[in-house]
């Protein structure tokens, strides 16, 4: 599993960010998801052997929030 963050534009509400959190939380592989109005960042704890940050940022985009994966972190790698 692995730690990812993505930069998330649009989103104006807590209801934006809850819709994004519940799209990312169906994603097969995605076992938490974390979204945050301001600023506008999710962040995923995926197994990248089942979805990848192409499609999670599609995803996300898809709603209507354009999405751009953030370079890792030392604090973003490997989760056990």
């Amino acid at each position: 599993m692995q730690t990812l963050s993505f930069d998330v534009t649009g989103m104006s509400c807590g209801g934006c960010a809850g819709s994004v959190r519940r799209a990312l939380i169906k994603m097969d592989g995605v076992s938490h998801a974390e979204v945050t109005l301001s600023p506008g960042v999710a962040t995923v704890v995926v197994d990248l052997t089942r979805t990848t940050p192409t499609q999670i940022a599609s995803a996300i985009t898809n709603l209507g929030y354009p999405a751009k994966a953030r370079p890792a972190t030392h604090g973003e790698q490997a989760t056990p």
